[in-house]
């Protein structure tokens, strides 16, 4: 499984290093690397930042593009929450699932990679007898491939 991972996540970087994005949800901890959300699909990695070593709950989002205008994306995607500091206390790694829904603006016509992006995120832990709803709200900087 590690070595599955470890090949996923190298390939994702090599593929996105060109147009990547990062974002930060102050209000949820949560930091976010993604390949070119311009595309009709991308991915996105998340790393919950509030705590280090007390959990690092990853999440591995692959999304999908419903709608795509000049100023503003519209998205929705599967998401698979993993925490690998479980494996050190023998629970399951493998923490629960979500789909988001969500939107990335452009506000500022001068300033084109920078976007604020807004999710809805039904949350269910792996058994599905409980779960959230998150919302996240950040600001993200697409980065441009250079020409």
């Amino acid at each position: 499984m590690k070595h599955v991972l470890t090949a996923f996540l190298l390939t994702f970087t090599f593929s996105a290093f060109g147009q990547a994005s990062v974002a930060y949800y102050p209000f949820n901890s949560v930091v976010t690397v993604s390949s070119n959300a311009d595309r009709a699909f991308w991915f996105d990695g998340r790393l919950q930042t509030n705590s280090l070593f007390g959990s690092l709950s990853t999440t591995l989002c692959p999304m999908v593009n419903v709608a795509r205008k000049a100023q503003v994306n519209y998205y929705t995607g599967l998401g698979v929450r993993f925490n690998a500091l479980n494996g050190i206390d023998n629970r399951d790694i493998l923490e629960g699932y979500s789909l988001h829904v969500g939107v990335r603006v452009k506000p500022l016509l001068m300033l084109p990679n920078l976007r604020v992006a807004f999710e809805l995120a039904p949350y269910s832990r792996k058994d599905f007898k409980t779960g959230n709803l998150q919302s996240f709200l950040g600001i993200v900087y697409q980065f441009s491939k250079k020409q």
